[in-house]
Parts: C-alpha cells; sequence; structure tokens
C-alpha cells in the first residue's frame, strides 16, 4: 500500500468532520492510514524517567508538580549521570528503543543543559533514542541538546488555543509554539501533543489535532494523553474521560497525522485491556513502558508485554 504524505494545511471543519463520522467509518479510515504507513502490528516502546521532579514555577492544573500546589509531591535535585545510565540501560533490557528525561523547569539554566547534556550522550551510546522534556527551550539551549545527540524534544501543545489559558496561566500559547521552533531549528525532532479529560468541550479536542496537525513539518511524534487526576491539583477531581472520546481522538490524529508515532500515553493504568486494543486499532502505536510516569502511575512492563502478546501485537526493534 502507497505511503499517505502529510498536509499542514487542514481546516477546523475538515478535522469536524472526521469527528463526526459514525465509529466505525472513522475507524475504518484510521486502519487504512495506519497500514499505509506503518506495520500495524509493531508497538514502538518508551520510557519516561523524572530526572528532577517537583518545584516547578509553572501552574498547569493537570500537574502535581507545580510549586504552587499542595500535592506532595517534594522537590529534588537533578539525578546524577550514573544513576540516569543506569536506568536507561534496565530500559533497553525491557524493550525500550526510545528513553526519554523528564524535568519540571519552567526553563532549563545553562548548567543544567549542560549535565543534562552529558547523561544524552551516554543514552545514544546505549543504542537508544533520547528524547527530553525541560520547559522553554533557547535557541541556544536547543542547539547543545542536539549536538549532545537528543532525537525528539517534547513540548506539548495540552490543548486548544481556545481552552489553553484555562488550563494554565503562566506562560501562553505562542510560548510552546516559541520552545517548538527553537527545537525544530536546531534539528531536532518534534514529540508534541497533548491531555484530554481536562474539562474541555469537544471543539477543543479538535482544536488540538488541528493545531497539531498544521504544525510544519508536523510531529513526528504525537502522545495522547487521558488526565490522570493528581490529588491537590486543580483538576484533581475531574471526572474521567469517556473512553470513545478517547479511541475517536487518536483514530482523528492518526488520519490527520498519517507519519506521525501516535503514542497512548498517560492514563493506561486505569485502561482496561479492551479499551487499549481499540486505541491501537484506532491508530496508537506507541506506548510508554515502565511503572511510573514521572508522578503518575503506568501499568507494569510484565503487563505490558502480556497484553501486546494477547492482541498478537510486537514490540519495534529499534
Amino acid at each position: 500500500m502507497r505511503p499517505i504524505d502529510t498536509r499542514s494545511d487542514w481546516t477546523r471543519d475538515e478535522i469536524t468532520a472526521l469527528y463526526r463520522l459514525p465509529l466505525p467509518d472513522l475507524m475504518a479510515e484510521a486502519m487504512r492510514v495506519h497500514r499505509a504507513n506503518f506495520d500495524p502490528n509493531e508497538i514502538q516502546l518508551s520510557q519516561l524517567l523524572s530526572i528532577k521532579t517537583g518545584g516547578c514555577p509553572e501552574d498547569c492544573g493537570y500537574c502535581s508538580q507545580s510549586a504552587k500546589f499542595d500535592s506532595g509531591v517534594k522537590a529534588t535535585k537533578l539525578l546524577g549521570l550514573a544513576e540516569v545510565t543506569a536506568a536507561a540501560a534496565a530500559a533497553k533490557a525491557q524493550g525500550a528503543t526510545r528513553f526519554c528525561l523528564g524535568a519540571a523547569f519552567r526553563s532549563p539554566k545553562d548548567k543544567d543543559i549542560e549535565a543534562i547534556s552529558a547523561m544524552i550522550t551516554e543514552i545514544k551510546g546505549m543504542g537508544l533514542e533520547t528524547c527530553a522534556t525541560l520547559g522553554m527551550l533557547t535557541a541556544q539551549q536547543a542547539g547543545q541538546l542536539r549536538e549532545a545527540g537528543l532525537d525528539y524534544y517534547n513540548h506539548n501543545l495540552d490543548t486548544s488555543p481556545e481552552y489553553y489559558s484555562e488550563i494554565v496561566t503562566t506562560r501562553n500559547w505562542e510560548d510552546r509554539l516559541q520552545t517548538l521552533a527553537n527545537a525544530r531549528a536546531a534539528g531536532i525532532s518534534l514529540c508534541c501533543g497533548g491531555i484530554l479529560g481536562m474539562g474541555e468541550e469537544v471543539s477543543d479536542r479538535i482544536g488540538l489535532v488541528h493545531a497539531l496537525a498544521n504544525l510544519d513539518p508536523q510531529p513526528e511524534s504525537v502522545p495522547i494523553n487521558r488526565l490522570a487526576p493528581m490529588a491537590g491539583t486543580p483538576l484533581g477531581d475531574s471526572a474521567p474521560l469517556d473512553d470513545l472520546e478517547l479511541v475517536r481522538a487518536i483514530a482523528v490524529a492518526r488520519i490527520a497525522m498519517p507519519r506521525s508515532f501516535v503514542r497512548l500515553s498517560a492514563g493506561r493504568e486505569t485502561m482496561s485491556a479492551a479499551v487499549q486494543a481499540l486505541c491501537f486499532l484506532a491508530g496508537a502505536n506507541s506506548i510508554f513502558v515502565g511503572a511510573k510516569l514521572l508522578t503518575a502511575g503506568n501499568p507494569e512492563p510484565d503487563s505490558d508485554h502480556a497484553l501486546l502478546a494477547s492482541l498478537g501485537l510486537r514490540p519495534m526493534v529499534g
């Protein structure tokens, strides 16, 4: 089947029309697009390590690492190189092909970039793809990270442009775009997605996919998170997102971004095997493995391997 080209001129009406399709029709189209661009039976495995937890000055309403909320998360210092490389080696042994470093910064200091660059170089030397999420980056910092070997930079748009200020007030939408532009200009691939279930309307889910799909070039990796409510945060008492809304959003993302890895990310700990299977059928072809995602829970590795085996899916080989 011939690969499907990407485009960055989607209209809101086009994304809305996809979102409103009967679910069987939407799933059929998503599966067609997925098969045209990927092996539908392969799942890329990534692992995420928090290398600096808590104490963040931002006020993202979903995040327990904000210093503004009484979530019980204590601030830590940056992990040492040996501890990080040991975790990366363990992740590779579990089948991960990409290792991601997460730090609770608004924007890292230059000395932090120097230390993290050393981590990236070591991890890259193990044969793993590297990814980092460190907050806002300057062009110079992005260049340093790329020189160290960074493959992907994660900086999510979170939600639609219209709803963004309801979730975060300490930075704006344009700040997010500037960091993405700095990473892209440095030659770093983008990992950029969002979170569903934060009280947004369906129109905001459509707006998020529209904004992601119209980044030019499109992000190479698109994490779709279902909110994992964290105690002590403004969104800590949020009602669970409907399972089929998650499936529908993933299918639309797959169609609109045909060559991107679409990662079923946070929230899997509370998803049944059947719901995760539907997400894979809708076009998700990447997951985070490991028992923890920064401060949120995640299925145990043995559980994930059993799930993939039961579905006849296999981990992607690096």
